[in-house]
């Protein structure tokens, strides 16, 4: 039986977790490790103190895995000690919020998971339900039920089902897929990351400054074909292929290396 890795962001008791865990048993073992509690924003990061493992249960009864670091400490943790063997594939998610553009990318816990499943070679999806708004205190996620999710859960599984069965599809390390609220079901498109970095997140706070809640309004705009415009523009589903690989264009390099007086 293939066995699927399912970590998140948003603590082990997030509905996008338990209401994901609960379709994708349908294509086979699904072991689930994730932080104990919300992880949101930390990227790929790596702890470098303890991280403790518990063995817990999910609200529908079945065993998991809470530990007290990042998604990208799950993954690893879940390849060399839980399963002690790569898994067939990574579903990261499923995420309250989006995760758009290649700041998102990079700061996502969801998409941190899914980096570093690419960087270990095994096929990753992570999926977001884009939560308009996120407020300081963040009702809006705890408010969301499985049922708004439905539309996300179908997409989830028909796309790990298509990985599982024919493999990841040629130059794509991570699909990364974004469903907005009410979204229109025959709307999909499939998107380029989007390249535009974030605007003025931070606002004042006493002394200092914060980040006091996530606004898709927030999020600059881009030309048509990006993550972006989809979701903000076209309110449609967005699926988009990532690669991990770096280009290294090191004959660009070569007036460097002149200047640093090697010939």
């Amino acid at each position: 039986m293939s066995t699927i890795l399912l970590i998140n962001d948003d603590g082990i008791h997030s509905i996008g977790l338990l209401a994901l865990k609960k379709r994708l048993t349908n294509l086979g073992e699904v072991l689930v490790v994730a932080p104990k509690e919300e992880a949101s924003g930390v990227g790929k990061a790596l702890t470098t103190g303890q991280i403790n493992i518990t063995e817990t249960m999910l609200k529908e009864g079945t065993k998991a895995y809470a530990i007290t670091g990042t998604p990208a400490d799950a993954f690893l943790l879940a390849l060399n000690k839980v399963l002690k063997r790569p898994p067939d594939l990574l579903v990261a998610g499923i995420n309250m919020g989006p995760n758009l553009g290649i700041d998102d990318l990079l700061n996502s816990g969801t998409l941190g998971a899914a980096l570093e499943a690419a960087i270990h070679h095994v096929p990753a999806i992570a999926v977001s339900y884009c939560i308009p708004e996120i407020t300081e205190k963040q009702p809006e996620k705890m408010a969301v039920t499985e049922k708004e999710l439905e539309l996300t859960l179908t997409i989830a599984e028909k796309t790990a089902q298509y990985v599982m069965n024919k493999g990841m599809p040629p130059e794509v390390d991570i699909i990364s897929i974004n469903v907005p609220e009410n979204a229109d079901p025959n709307s999909v498109k499939i998107t380029s990351l989007s390249y535009e970095g974030y605007g003025d997140i931070h606002s004042k706070h006493r002394d200092g400054f914060m980040i006091r809640g996530w606004m898709l309004s927030n999020y600059p705009d881009d030309k048509i074909g990006t993550d972006l415009y989809a979701i903000k523009r076209e309110k449609s589903i967005s699926i988009t292929p990532i690669k991990l690989r770096l280009p290294h264009k090191r004959e660009n390099l070569r007036d460097l290396l002149k200047t640093l007086g090697n010939p």
